[in-house]
């Protein structure tokens, strides 16, 4: 099913629709042991927190998820600026030779994560002037997603529930509103908790689920990352499957009603 219904992003595609972050695993080893779990080819790196090559000497990620087998998402995790995130991305696509792909989060506060939308479009505008294909997290705004449609985004993502909570979708129908008018991507992103969450955003229609800590901070990071890959798989074929249509108060038997053999005629054969 995945190599006939691609994932396509800034004109690439996809088999996998289950990007999943770097951060936040014990080492290097098991950061490349969930990745491959996972099957995803598109892994972020939160630049200011990760080694890609801007600290000489010291072991890099590059050396683990090559650039060659994985498309590197470079994200501005811990920016609180619209400065702050053109300059880290600026400098990613210098330690990156060149890489466009993006990911750009400016946030609003250390204590919910939430982001802070004016600062993301201004962000936004400069970085796709710049000749940036932008991936943008974003509130759960359908106002706020098509403005950064408008300005050139290659994909919208907004939050399910705040970063790290694992609390899942709290907001489906506006997910939905998002889903509906977007003529590019649309990814959750943040507040993924476990496979159930992931698969009920592929059945709204999402195109793809991007998570770090559902797995890095799971008991077993490397099976959850295998949880995660069914059940993104699993939500988008119920996607493209139909559910049957939800009915009150109207139960319908789940056999054929033709052809039953009457109740009289079971007596008299008796």
């Amino acid at each position: 099913m995945e190599s006939n219904d691609p994932l396509i992003i800034a004109g690439k595609h996809y088999a996998s629709r289950l990007l999943v972050g770097t951060g936040k695993y014990k080492d290097f080893e098991e950061t490349r042991a969930a990745v491959d779990a996972s099957g995803a080819q598109i892994v972020t790196v939160a630049i200011r927190r990760t080694n890609i090559g801007q600290n000489a000497g010291e072991p890099s990620l590059l050396d683990y998820l090559p650039p060659a087998e994985f498309t590197y998402l470079p994200n501005t995790a811990g920016c609180y600026t619209a400065d702050d995130a053109v300059r880290t991305l600026r400098l990613a696509r210098e330690l990156l030779d060149g890489h466009s792909l993006v990911k750009l989060e400016v946030l609003g506060d250390p204590q919910t994560l939430f982001p802070d939308m004016p600062e993301t479009l201004k962000a936004a505008e400069i970085l796709v002037r710049e000749g940036f294909d932008v991936m943008v997290y974003c509130s759960d705004d359908p106002i706020q997603a098509r403005r950064l449609e408008e300005i050139g985004c290659v994909a919208v993502m907004p939050l399910a529930s705040i970063i790290g909570s694992g609390m899942g979708i709290l907001n489906p129908w506006n997910l939905r509103l998002i889903i509906d008018q977007a003529r590019v991507p649309v990814l959750v992103d943040a507040g993924v908790g476990t496979a159930s969450d992931a698969a009920i955003a592929m059945e709204l229609g999402c195109d793809a689920v991007l998570m770090n800590s559902a797995i890095s901070h799971a008991r077993n990071p490397v099976l959850m990352a295998s949880a995660m890959k069914k059940a993104v798989q699993a939500g988008r074929e119920a996607f493209l499957a139909g559910r049957m249509p939800r009915k009150l108060y109207s139960a319908e038997p789940s056999s054929p009603q033709t052809g039953i053999i009457a109740p009289a005629a079971i007596a008299k054969a008796a």
